[in-house]
């Protein structure tokens, strides 16, 4: 498999920055590596997050003020 990696400049806090390089000298991995993951992971969440919502969007909307009706008499408030 050819390697498609592009390249892209990124600027991280200087804290930030060094927190990267100390990770990445512990665990032997770089920092692409770190930042690649991080943002996989970032996408991945956002992509069930989404899929939630796709999920419910048929569910009838309660309003607040309905929800804490329902609360109180249920004497759960």
């Amino acid at each position: 498999m050819t390697n498609l990696a592009k390249r892209a400049t990124v600027y991280f806090d200087p804290a930030m920055h060094i927190a990267l390089r100390h990770k990445s000298l512990e665990t032997s991995r770089s920092l692409s590596e770190i930042v690649n993951d991080a943002v996989r992971q970032a996408l991945t969440e956002d992509a069930e997050d989404l899929a939630a919502f796709e999920d419910r969007m048929h569910e009838p909307l309660v309003s607040y003020e309905a929800l804490l009706k329902e609360l109180k008499a249920d004497g759960r408030i």
